[in-house]
């Protein structure tokens, strides 16, 4: 299938350019600001003047005038480096990258005719430097992981991206039907006790306001090790700043609004669930809840288009490559390492002396 390809002449100034010596300079977790590298020049990203426009603001889903979800794959853009005049082809989805030839700032618009624009973004906390010994210490942590990749495993060049996520606020109001049991123990008539439950039904009425349902907003990375470095701290999102992408991959929305919502929303319902549960346990002092059937309806939902930071990186073992990440917010590490069957099999065979030697005691 042939895909559409548009070629966009780099912007300049969008590609920041250090005034000392013209070397591209690029957002510094540790200082806040855009960095030279080279010379050490700093410029700090102007803030807006007023407090509220200074963190991300929750938006009407209703008036989301954009709800597709675009395929990757489906078009290309060659984007013409306007320092070294390379020609470099990028997924549509692409907003933000960094010149292979000459380390040229990539930053494209981040919001096109067919797509919405992020309106809060987390920066980059986390320096290469840290997510590198977060790294070594998560590897170290890792009880079944040879010795020997504990000791050797490097992490290859890391890889700063912002990868897309909606967030979601909705205050839900559910009426609900279940069943409740209540244990109590009874004695048979050669003394043995037993335990049985007495069941009761129930209806009633639940509301929960849901804060910053966090949905990733791409089907690209490895959904798991993206789970295991979850969660984002949402609540200290800044308003989005262009600035914040500099010298860092980042990419537009590849599962749209409409989509996001409809996973919410399933995610939702189970904690709506979960919810219920915890009530009828707490009203009837009940042990046990079945059968619960609710409805719920929702109002008043907003979202936020997001950006969120992340290092990526990867090492070898034994001509094996294993791929993990680091949170660029908090730290928190995720992924892939080998295992010892030598240290698994010890700790099964731990394990089974235990029970055995517990079995023996008791009997």
């Amino acid at each position: 299938m042939n895909t559409k390809e548009q070629v966009i002449e780099e912007v300049t100034e969008f590609d920041a350019k250090c005034p000392s010596c013209s070397a591209s300079i690029q957002f510094n977790p540790a200082n806040g600001m855009l960095t030279c590298a080279y010379c050490g020049y700093t410029e700090e990203i102007p803030l807006p003047e007023e407090d509220v426009q200074k963190v991300a603001q929750e938006l009407n889903f209703q008036e989301a005038m954009q709800r597709n979800s675009f395929q990757w794959g489906q078009e290309k853009k060659t984007v013409i480096c306007d320092a070294c005049a390379a020609e470099s082809i990028y997924d549509a989805l692409e907003v933000a990258n960094v010149c292979p030839y000459c380390g040229s700032n990539h930053v494209m618009e981040s919001v096109t005719d067919t797509s919405l624009a992020p309106n809060g973004v987390a920066p980059f906390a986390i320096t290469r430097q840290q997510a590198d010994e977060r790294f070594n210490k998560w590897m170290k942590g890792k009880w079944f992981a040879p010795n020997e990749a504990k000791r050797s495993a490097k992490a290859d060049a890391f890889q700063g991206i912002y990868l897309p996520y909606w967030t979601f606020d909705t205050k839900t109001a559910s009426q609900y039907t279940a069943s409740y049991g209540k244990h109590r123990k009874v004695k048979d008539k050669d003394g043995n006790e037993r335990t049985e439950t007495d069941w009761f039904k129930t209806k009633g009425f639940y509301q929960k306001f849901i804060d910053d349902h966090l949905i990733r907003a791409t089907t690209r990375y490895d959904a798991g090790i993206l789970r295991s470095v979850e969660p984002f701290q949402t609540g200290q999102l800044q308003s989005f700043n262009q600035d914040y992408l500099t010298g860092y991959v980042a990419e537009r929305y590849s599962i749209g609004i409409e989509d996001g919502w409809k996973i919410a929303e399933n995610e939702i319902r189970q904690k709506l669930h979960d919810g219920i549960v915890a009530q009828i346990k707490k009203q009837h002092r009940a042990d046990v809840v079945k059968n619960v059937h609710f409805s719920t309806a929702h109002s008043d939902t907003t979202y936020k288009y997001v950006m969120l930071p992340l290092w990526l990186s990867s090492f070898r073992y034994q001509n094996k490559t294993y791929q993990f990440m680091v949170n660029g917010q908090t730290g928190k590490v995720g992924g892939s390492s080998p295992v010892s069957a030598v240290k698994v099999i010890s700790a099964i065979i731990t394990v089974l002396a235990f029970i055995a030697i517990f079995y023996f005691l008791t009997q």
